[in-house]
Order: C-alpha cells, then structure tokens, then sequence
C-alpha cells in the first residue's frame, strides 16, 4: 500500500507539475520565453509574444512578428470534447519586413480578422480582410481538418494594390470582384462556382514606357470569367475585351485527367501594340478562332484564321502535348501583306496557297508532303532597281511557282517549277537532309532573253541561254553548270571559292554576235578559267584555231590601198587574262604564215571602265600599230602605221579603225 501511495504521489506531483507550468500565470511565464524564442528562430524576425495566458478552458495569444505585424489570437476551448471557439485579428502593416519570412519581396499592409468554431470533426472559419483595398468575407468549413466548402467575396480589390503587395510595379490598374461560392471542394466532387469581373481597368503607360521603352496608345479592357464546377467537370466562359484585342473562351475541362472540350477566339486590330507582351515586331490585324478537344494522350486542335486576307486552316493532333500530325490549308494569302506585317519592304506582290499534311510530325523524321504555289506574282521593279543601285530600270516582272515536297526517312525531297518573263527554273529533286543539313539538287535554267537582264549586266545581248547542273551543300559548297553556247559546249565548277570553267568549240562568231560585237573574226575557242571568288584572283587561257576574219571595211581599204590582205589569212594562236579584283591583263598572239596580231599587255578595269591597249598588227612586213585608251563606253583610239598613215587612205583606215575598236566596247 504505501508502495502504491508513494506512486500515485509521484504522479499527482507530476500532474501537478504539468498544470503549474501549462495553465497558469507562473507556468506561462516560464514558458513564453522559451516559445517567443523559438518563434524568433524560425522567421529570424525579432518577434516578441506580448501576451501568453493559456488556461485549462481558455487563451490569448499577442504576438508582434515586428513593430507593426501582429497577429492576436483569444479564445475558448475544450480539452475533453476538444471544442473551440477562436477569434482572431490579423495585421500586417509593414510587409516589406516580412519579406525574408515569405522568401519573395512584399510590399503594403494586409489586414484580416475572424473567428474559428467548432471541433476537430468540423470546423467553421468566418473572416473579413481590407487586403488590396478590397471588401474581403470569406467562410471556409473543414471536416477531419480536410476544407469541404469555401464561400468568398471579394468587392473592388485593387489590381495596382496586388502588384504592389507583391513588389511589382503598377502596370496596370484595375477594380476587381471575385465571389467563390464551393459548397463541395472534396475531389471529384466539386460542387461550386466561381465568377471574376475586371472593372475600371486601364493600362499605366507612362510605367511602360519607363520600363520596356515602348509607346502604348491608352488602353482599357476588361475581364470576366465565369465558372461552374460540378464533380470532376469544369464548365467556363471567359473574356478579356480591349481597344488592343478580344479573347474568349469556353467549354468543358475535366482537370483530372485533362479533359478539355473547348473553343477559343482571338480577334487583334493591332498587332504592332502587342510587342511589349508578345516580343514580335509585326503589324497588322490578326484573327484567330478553332476548338480544342481532347486529353493528354489525344488532344485535337483545330483553327482557321484571315491572316494576311487569307483563308486559313489547320488541325493538329497531339499525343502527349506533342504534335503527332498535322494539316493546313492556306489559300488566297496576299504576299505584299504578309512583308508589311513582318515590316519587310514591297518586293513582289502576289497570292499564296498551300495544302499541307504531316503524318508523322517527329521533328526528327517527319513523314507527309507539303504543296506550296505562288499565283500572279509580281516582282516590284521599281524598289529593286533602287535598292540594288541598277544603273538602268529593271523590267516589269511576272513570274509563277508551283513546289511540292515530299518528307520522309529524314529527308525532304522537293520539285520546283517556276516561269517568269525573265528565266524559267526546274528542279526534280531538291533533298535536304534533316540530320546533317546538307542539300543536294539538280536544276535546268532558260532564259529566253539575255537581252532583259541589261539591268544587271549593263550589256545588250541577244538570244537566250540554257544551263542545267547540279547544287551540293554540306561540309563543302559545290555547284556545275553545263550549257550549249555559240556552237561549243560550256562546263563550270564552283567549289567553296574555287571557281573553274572550260570552253570547247566556241564560235567566235556565235559569240561575237551574241555580245552585240561587230562580227569581224570567225573562229574556234577553247579555254580554260580559274578563279579564286574570296581572294577575286584568277587567270584565262584560251587557244584560237582556224581563225579568219569577215568582211569589213577596215580590212576591205587596207586590201585595197596598202595591198594587206588579211582575208586570205588563217590564224591560230593564244588568248589569255590575268584577273586581280578590278583589274585585268588580258595577252593575245595570233599568228598566219604571213601576219600576226599581238597585244601583249592590255590593261582592264572592270570598276572604273578604263583601257589600256596596244595592239601590233603585222602583214606583208607592214606593222600598224592601234592604240586604244580611256573610258571603254568612248575611248581614243590611235593609229600608227608610219607611211601609209600621211595619206588620205590612211586617214581613211585610221577612222575606220577608230569605229570598228568603240563597237567592240
């Protein structure tokens, strides 16, 4: 007995002991200290709990986190049935001292106060706040500690208030009411609603400005959105309507698993006013409308849009929220609208269509085809003879394109077709490989008319030429071209900066005639070309066989008045140019049994168009010797052939001469 005396002692003292220090004022003393300590510890603010009275039915809690954040706490509770009634006042006037606690910046006040009742089976909690300048009540029911039902009302919070409390600037102001009316919040029994409404609201232009150094005309808009939750569903309508653009949405999303079954509308008068949110410097109008239904696994979006006066189509499917497949269809874009969107300047004019359909849209080995053709195209002359400085205008330029590409085991295979009044291209087969990016294409060009490309090559010609070759781009540039001119063959090779062409069989005639030169010598040319395109360095070497000149009135008065009789003559002999940048030095020697014409240095400038030449003609022992200087569009030609110069025949020859040398430039 006095064993179990001695016990019940010990625990009656313990008891006592525990009731001493938790439930009455010497207890709560000794405690406080240690609590307010530990509270300083954590938010590592010197908080300070001025009042601690905790008694075996009631308490008051006074706790100052800083000199103007407090939080108050009274109430009465129940140990045994575990019942409370609870009051409670928040404030918080100086958040900015609160931020460390919060690990974000805070800025403003927050006040809230209310009441908290009844027991760890059901709780009621019923509050009102002031927070941004709002008219804040709220109730929030919890069972088994779990929140059932929430029921808010927020009445004109202010939007600049918000920003600000969370340190942001005000870049836009705004009234805002809220009411959140959820009977049921337990998952996948959502019985609720939810309804925002944006008033008043106006974009700051002068912050904006300040910050993005962007000009954005006044701008109000306003914002709703209105929402029912029933079970796992939620059904929305949402808007957003301003002077800069008007968005809306609505339909069932099921967030658990995604679920959507949507529609949305994108309607923007301006895009250029959109820069500061979006980043893309464009212009224009833009509209945009389609649906989007489905799930993570299978989501199916469709669209259609008048971008650039189009009509517009598209439908994506995705897997994942990865596109798996894709269609589009565009028909009837204007070209010109598109440049002044993306603020290109007026090139061409013309409409574009596509029909596009990607079975398999892994960006890695796509597979499908797209089909792409530019109808009425029209090249803007007019800037581009100003743009690129031509020194005569360019022509009026039609042209039509039709492309079709092919996608599959990683490659994109294409076809060309394009006519134009200035040149015709065909392509059978344009590859690009994706993995490497290299290209390899064949390609057939005509043009009907050299004639029309004066304005790029400041030279009248006539007839037309056809080239076809290949285009290689990988590691290295590698680029041929093959074509039948003047009766011979032409082959070029463009490797990187290497260029190299031959000549075979060319007729001096031909080629003469097709330069506008006046056709003096009838020949066979065969050459050779190298040149280095990064350096612009490069040499000519060419051979002239059976080699006669034609009928002119040069030679016809020096057969008839100085017996040279060059007609009879068969020449052959070497041709050849040493090319630095601009300037040229081009070597000529032919030689017949009884003649030879040489020029050993004539010297080009291809920039400034100046000549310098001195050409030895030699027959039946007598040289003439032509001098040729000056601007190549008018240059002073000489004559020297000793005797035969002090006559009125040679005067004769000597203006001749001075013809026949100004029509070759």
């Amino acid at each position: 007995m006095k064993v179990l005396a001695w016990i019940g002692g010990v625990l009656a003292a313990i008891l006592g002991l525990v009731y001493v220090v938790a439930f009455t004022p010497l207890g709560n003393g000794i405690v406080a200290p240690i609590i307010e300590k530990k509270i300083a510890q954590q938010t590592n603010l010197p908080s300070k709990l001025s009042t601690f009275s905790l008694s075996m039915s009631s308490f008051e809690i006074l706790l100052e986190l800083s000199a103007n954040n407090t939080v108050h706490i009274k109430g009465n509770y129940s140990l045994f049935s575990q019942a409370f009634d609870v009051a409670y006042r928040v404030k918080l006037e100086e958040l900015s001292s609160l931020s460390t606690l919060a690990k974000m910046p805070l800025n403003g006040n927050f006040r809230t106060e209310g009441s908290v009742k009844g027991d760890m089976e059901f709780i009621e909690v019923d509050g009102k706040s002031d927070v941004a300048k709002s008219e804040t009540a709220y109730r929030v029911e919890l069972t088994e500690l779990q929140p059932t039902s929430i029921i808010a009302t927020v009445s004109h919070a202010k939007l600049a208030e918000l920003l600000n409390m969370a340190a942001q600037k005000a870049y836009a102001s705004a009234d805002i009411d809220l009411n959140v009316n959820f009977k049921n919040i337990t998952p996948h029994q959502l019985d609720g609603s939810v309804k925002l409404l944006s008033k008043n609201a106006l974009l700051n232009t002068k912050v904006l400005k300040d910050d993005f150094n962007i000009t954005i005309p006044h701008t109000t808009f306003t914002m709703s959105l209105d929402a029912l939750l029933r079970g796992d569903d939620v059904t929305y309508e949402y808007g957003l309507l301003s002077n800069l653009a008007t968005l809306t949405s609505a339909g069932k999303v099921t967030p658990e698993p995604l679920m959507l079954d949507v529609k949305y509308a994108l309607d923007i008068a301006e895009l250029a006013l959109l820069k500061p949110i979006s980043g893309a410097d464009v212009r224009g109008s833009f509209k945009l409308s389609g649906t989007a239904k489905g799930g993570k696994e299978s989501l199916l979006l469709k669209g259609k849009s008048d971008v650039a006066a189009s009509n517009t189509t598209f439908e994506v499917a995705l897997k994942e929220f990865k596109p798996a497949n894709i269609k589009a269809n565009i028909q009837n874009l204007d070209i010109s609208r598109v440049l002044y969107m993306v603020k290109q300047p007026h090139y061409t004019e013309g409409k574009f269509n596509m029909a596009c359909e990607i079975t398999d849209a892994d960006p890695k080995n796509p597979k499908g085809h797209v089909k792409t053709e530019i109808t009425n195209g029209l090249l803007d002359s007019h800037y581009l003879t100003k743009t690129y400085e031509f020194k005569s205008p360019m022509p009026q330029t039609f042209y039509a394109i039709k492309t079709f590409t092919k996608l599959g085991e990683g490659k994109a295979d294409t076809k060309v077709d394009m006519n134009s009044n200035l040149l015709n291209l065909a392509i059978k087969s344009a590859i690009f490989t994706l993995a490497d990016g290299s290209i390899k294409s064949d390609y057939r060009v005509e043009i009907p008319s050299l004639d029309r490309l004066y304005f790029v090559t400041e030279r009248h010609m006539r007839g037309g030429i056809t080239a076809n070759g290949e285009f290689k781009k990988d590691k290295n540039l590698e680029f041929t071209a093959h074509s039948n001119i003047a009766g011979g063959k032409l082959d070029a090779k463009l490797l990187n900066d290497d260029f190299s062409a031959t000549l075979k069989g060319v007729q001096t005639l031909g080629l003469l005639n097709m330069l506008i030169y006046p056709e003096i010598f009838k020949s066979s040319l065969d050459g050779e070309v190298k040149y280095n395109l990064a350096a612009q360095k490069g040499d000519f070497k060419g051979m002239l066989i059976d080699g006669k000149f034609t009928k002119n009135q040069l030679l016809d008065l020096t057969k008839k008045y100085a017996q040279i009789d060059l007609y009879v003559e068969t020449f052959k002999g070497n041709v050849s140019a040493n090319i630095n940048k601009e300037k040229i030095v081009a070597f000529l020697d032919l030689r017949s049994n009884k003649s030879s014409i040489v020029t050993k240095e004539t010297k080009l400038n291809s920039k400034t168009k100046e000549i310098d030449s001195r050409i030895t003609i030699t027959a039946n022992e007598y040289p003439l010797t032509v001098t040729i200087e000056g601007k190549t569009d008018e240059p002073k030609v000489g004559l020297d052939a000793k005797e035969l110069i002090k006559s009125k025949t040679g005067d004769a020859i000597k203006k001749e001469a001075s013809k026949l040398f100004k029509g070759l430039f």
